[in-house]
């Protein structure tokens, strides 16, 4: 006989298992939890015998794994609408930068707050996250620039995992753009990220993995090379913010370090989808940034399908080129823009940004063993999450203890 914690019962269930057709459908289901893992799952005739402590009706609802939000950088100080306005004006991204403004407008803002400040400014897009079915969120850093403000962005990251029930997983961005005490001196800044930032960042657990831009904007390939190397040296995985407004060879750099994702790759080439699908990198696509940027040129969507190339979708949450915190609006956006499928929107958001995130043996299916991260919804098919514009339709999330 078994023994559950939760039972629930009267559901509709898309897994969104991988080796299952379209969402892994199963009507009239039940699933069980025990010590926050899914015990069992299936049709509600095929429930074993067993006592829970914990029984929920759903009442016909559907069920999905919960959402991942993999690309964040929801922790900042400052505004930049006044930018967006500029762009609107005729200034390009590259030109905002160059006079000082884009990243380090934030950074300069970022490193005037207290960490406290930016908890208190971060946690409520945390919940905004949350409240759309969202359980786990990437954050990344980026907006410090140097060794304090860094590790002081991270551990306001790890801070927003301990005061909400939401799974933050750190990311250390420091190649994010030239901080301006080193403009004319980028290798002497990767030499302070490779000596003591990664060191430090490493020996005490702040980050579950590093980040970098490859961009003329922001840091050359052989600048990052170096950065992922000292990573590898760390045991860190790595991933890419990678040809998003040029073709700087960044899927291709990315999959020479076995990186967990590319994410952006408006410009990548053919020769880069090959090989982010030989080294198995997953696509992270971030349509909010598209569209806030005015972007024209699609992401190489067809070549990555044709590849096999794993597609994720994120809502890119910053400041400045995708001010979005909503991740069912970059399902949305991802379906007009990019012409992702619901299916693929769904998948984009649970098991492919599960692997986005190196956690695809943990969680973004409902299988047996997976943490049992839920999400409850009032729809009636699960290609409504990437339907409807702006409707909130979660009744309820679920999450592990």
């Amino acid at each position: 006989m078994a023994d559950w914690d939760l039972l629930l019962s009267d559901a509709n269930i898309a897994t969104m298992a991988a080796n299952a057709p379209g969402y892994g459908e199963i009507s009239d289901a039940a699933l069980a939890v025990r010590d926050g893992r899914i015990a069992w799952v299936g049709n509600r005739e095929e429930l074993p015998d067993g006592d829970a402590t914990r029984t929920l009706s759903l009442e016909g609802r559907w069920l999905t794994p919960a959402l991942i939000d993999c690309h964040t950088h929801l922790v900042f100080g400052g505004d930049r609408s006044a930018e967006f306005e500029q762009r609107l004006e005729g200034a390009s991204y590259e030109d905002i930068a160059k006079a000082g403004g884009g990243i380090m407008s934030t950074v300069r803002a970022t490193r005037t707050m207290s960490a406290d400040e930016l908890f208190a400014t971060a946690l409520p897009r945390v919940q905004a996250l949350a409240a759309e079915g969202v359980a786990t969120i990437e954050i990344k850093s980026g907006y410090g620039l140097d060794v304090d403000n860094e590790i002081k962005m991270l551990e306001v990251a790890r801070r927003l995992g301990d005061a909400s029930a939401i799974d933050i997983r750190a990311t250390l961005l420091a190649a994010h753009t030239v901080p301006a005490e080193y403009k004319g001196k980028a290798d002497d800044y990767v030499d302070l990220v490779c000596e003591e930032l990664l060191p430090a960042v490493a020996a005490r657990e702040l980050a579950d993995a590093v980040d970098a831009y490859c961009e003329s904007i922001a840091f050359t390939a052989p600048q990052i090379a170096r950065v992922f190397r000292k990573a590898a040296e760390l045991g860190l995985p790595v991933k890419l913010h990678a040809d998003q407004l040029s073709d700087g060879g960044g899927a291709e750099l990315a999959a020479s370090f076995d990186a967990l994702s590319a994410d952006h790759l408006e410009y990548t080439s053919a020769a880069g989808v090959m090989a982010m699908a030989q080294s198995g990198a997953v696509a992270v696509l971030l349509p909010g940034a598209f569209l806030t940027l005015g972007e024209t040129q699609r992401p190489p969507i067809d070549e990555l399908r044709g590849q096999g190339v794993p597609l994720a979708v994120a809502s890119d949450c910053n400041p400045g080129t995708s001010p979005m915190c909503s991740l069912r609006n970059a399902m949305m956006l991802a379906s007009r823009l990019f012409r992702l499928t619901p299916l693929e929107c769904l998948a984009g958001t649970t098991r492919e940004a599960a692997r986005a995130l190196g956690l695809a043996d943990d969680r973004g299916t409902l299988e047996i063993g997976k943490r049992a991260d839920i999400a409850a919804w009032d729809v009636d098919h699960p290609r409504e999450l990437a339907y409807w514009i702006g409707t909130p339709q979660l009744a309820e999330l679920l999450l592990a203890d």
